[in-house]
């Protein structure tokens, strides 16, 4: 049981490592653009 426990322990150790190298080497840049909206008001 606990080799089990330990294995679990490793794995999730891993993965939170893999996910923080992901964050910090991923292009994660949004996709930017120019947005143009009428914008109708009422001034009466």
């Amino acid at each position: 049981m606990g080799r089990i426990i330990k294995a679990l322990v490793v794995l999730v150790i891993f993965g939170f490592i893999a996910l923080t190298g992901y964050a910090y080497l991923a292009d994660l840049a949004p996709n930017q653009g120019e947005v143009k909206k009428p914008v109708v008001l009422n001034a009466d």
